[in-house]
């Protein structure tokens, strides 16, 4: 049977045939389809103005990005063998990957042709993550097909976002398949974490930063480091497998922080580390007050700049942080500075970190630059899938 159609106004299909996914509400010509003939999850054949077919998506009336394309025929049902088909394919890009790891992000929404979903592999656990009315609606069809391609052990619905609540979707989580194991321990650049799926924020783990977690380890040998917004050390702890003498984890949240502490002993570094549950705000002006000194600052923070109308109180933030933070770097130090915010571009952190510098007076110059995992892929067509970036900085007296 024919998806309902879903006409746009003149001119608002340019971005679709460019190879954006997503169709908001104010595209819509509502007076040939009015939204509210549609309920949510329902799948409709979006077309132009003239009549001609974009594709085959999901839609919910209610929200700013009200349909999301699936595929670019017209007649694209969704079921077990959608979900098969695109997950074998993100499967088998994930294990060329990490060939023999199963730690990964294995679906990135949009870029893996499923927007609204995200599942992290965190070996015979995956954790999934529904945003959408339109994926919601086939969980039974997503639950089957993971079970059918990767026999997991579990399967736990990580649904307690703020995105589900703009989709007036419930805000809970649940194992909806197997058991829970009572711990669960991955393998990241060789070194070993224990995390929490089920109370653990997002999904449990962050991938994203693993090539610039590596690349910083490698730098840390002999080096007095801080972790900040350290949530269970993932820059930490490596930092001290690959050599620190003393690194400092601190996080507001003491369930973090104790994962950190038993990942330590899980790789026996726990006489190099010390936990310290604080606000960073407030550990850095002690820390400033106390004339304390770091080799080798990491910053990490959640992201400060959530909605785009946030950017001003966000990016002022941002500048605080780094402000501080180099402010009790050493001498001839190495500070981390990075953002997953995807309203605080590169150049606005370039920016921030340049007038830091030089309100200290300190020569600061970037030696590397870091973005989001190979199992994080950047859409060529959404600039929303590209988020995460990193700058590596030699800090200095001033010249």
């Amino acid at each position: 049977m024919a998806h309902p159609e879903l006409y746009l106004k003149k001119n608002e299909d340019k971005r679709l045939r460019k190879g954006h996914l997503w169709v908001f509400s104010n595209e819509v010509d509502t007076k040939k389809t009015p939204l509210d003939n549609f309920a949510a999850g329902d799948m409709v054949v979006v077309k132009d103005s003239t009549g001609k077919s974009l594709g085959s998506a999901y839609i919910n009336p209610n929200t700013l990005v009200c349909a999301r394309l699936i595929a670019r025929k017209p007649s694209q049902k969704m079921g077990t063998t959608f979900f098969t088909d695109r997950i074998s394919t993100a499967l088998n890009f994930r294990e060329r990957l990490f060939p023999n790891k199963p730690f990964y992000r294995l679906i990135f929404g949009e870029s893996d042709g499923l927007p609204g979903l995200v599942i992290d592999r965190f070996g015979s656990v995956l954790s999934v993550q529904i945003t959408t009315a339109g994926i919601e609606k086939q969980k039974e069809f997503l639950i089957s097909s993971l079970v059918e391609l990767l026999s997991p052990e579990a399967i736990i619905l990580k649904n307690d976002n703020g995105q589900r609540q703009l989709e007036n979707l419930p805000q809970e989580s649940e194992v909806v398949y197997g058991t829970m194991p009572e711990t669960i321990t991955i393998e990241e650049n060789g070194v070993k974490f224990q995390l929490n799926a089920v109370d653990g924020q997002k999904t449990g783990w962050f991938y994203d930063h693993r090539d610039s977690r590596a690349k910083l380890a490698a730098l840390t040998k002999d080096q007095r480091v801080l972790d900040l917004f350290s949530y269970s050390g993932a820059w930490g702890i490596p930092a001290a497998v690959a050599g620190a003498t003393e690194v400092t984890c601190v996080d507001s949240s003491e369930s973090a922080l104790s994962l950190a502490q038993s990942s330590a002993e899980l790789n026996n570094v726990q006489d190099k580390m010390n936990f310290v549950r604080s606000d960073v705000f407030e550990f850095l002006k002690q820390a400033r007050e106390n004339k304390e000194h770091y080799d080798v600052i990491v910053l990490d923070p959640p992201a400060l700049i959530k909605r785009k109308k946030d950017f001003k109180a966000g990016y002022e933030a941002y500048r605080r942080l780094n402000h501080l933070a180099l402010q009790v770097l050493s001498k001839n130090g190495i500070l981390v500075s990075a953002s997953c915010s995807h309203h605080l571009s590169k150049t606005n952190l370039h920016e921030i970190l340049r007038s830091s510098a030089r309100h200290i007076d300190r020569h600061l110059v970037f030696f590397a630059t870091g973005s989001q995992g190979p199992d994080h892929p950047i859409h060529p067509s959404i600039p929303e899938t590209e988020y995460l970036k990193t700058y590596f900085c030699s800090v200095s007296s001033s010249l």
